[in-house]
């Protein structure tokens, strides 16, 4: 990728992301209003910002193939004083989709997913550790703090992440992961070892979890909180995140 089609992409990116912050405030901003159920009524200002981004996007010649994103036909748009409440939600609702599949476009071309998740993983590589107060006893004491790491990063549970959603079978057993970053698309898991023997069973369980949770999510994170069991970090991690899209971090106490 060129440095000149990187710039005109994140500066789409950023056009896109700042429209749907817009839309998402509008929105709240009627909360406690007596009129909120007129809190779509924008809705045609925002089409129109849509299809003028997607048109600058094609002159500009960024070479993306977005010829099959959807563009809105003004003349059959009517106007706020046309129509009620139920379908100026259903085209803002509409554009707003559009403006998120648009948005994860231009991300994927950029793949700033993937440093996303580089991000993610540096980022509890670097504060784990120092997060875990007193000494844990067990998985779910490691699962408490990445979750308060998690919301300490900006994320909000139910809009950005899961816990213990995600249910996936395969075969007769089921798996659930600790975590689902929805963003990433990732299925984050965390294993906790307290002694030799708990570390060889990980290495088959994240062998497991690899196979099962690869049926539904792009992306997977394990990470293996370690209570001075794991003397080679690198045989423990051998084979385990080889793949392009599974990692694994190892976190000593």
């Amino acid at each position: 990728m060129t440095d000149e089609r990187d710039r005109k992409l994140r500066k789409y990116l950023s056009y896109t992301k700042a429209v749907m912050d817009a839309m998402e405030m509008s929105v709240r901003g009627y909360e406690q209003d007596a009129m909120r159920v007129w809190r779509f009524s924008s809705y045609r200002e925002y089409i129109e910002k849509y299809n003028d981004l997607v048109n600058d996007i094609l002159a500009t010649g960024t070479e993306l193939d977005i010829l099959h994103f959807e563009f809105y036909d003004l003349h059959q748009i009517p106007s706020n004083t046309k129509t009620i409440a139920m379908e100026q939600k259903q085209f803002f609702d509409s554009v707003y989709t559009n403006f998120s599949i648009l948005r994860s476009y231009l991300e994927n071309a950029l793949d700033l997913k993937k440093d996303e998740t580089l991000s993610l993983k540096d980022f509890f590589q670097a504060n784990l550790r120092r997060a875990v107060i007193h000494t844990p006893q067990d998985e779910a004491d490691i699962q408490d703090v990445v979750e308060q790491l998690l919301i300490g990063r900006g994320l909000t549970k139910g809009i950005d992440y899961d816990r213990e959603i995600g249910r996936i079978k395969v075969s007769i057993k089921e798996f659930i992961p600790d975590f689902v970053i929805h963003r990433l698309n990732m299925a984050l898991e965390i294993k906790f070892s307290k002694d030799k023997d708990r570390s060889k069973k990980i290495v088959d369980e994240i062998n497991a979890d690899i196979k099962a949770y690869s049926k539904k999510y792009a992306r997977q994170l394990y990470i293996v909180y370690d209570m001075s069991s794991i003397r080679d970090e690198n045989e423990f991690k051998n084979d385990l995140d080889n793949a392009e899209d599974v990692s694994v971090i190892i976190v000593k106490h």
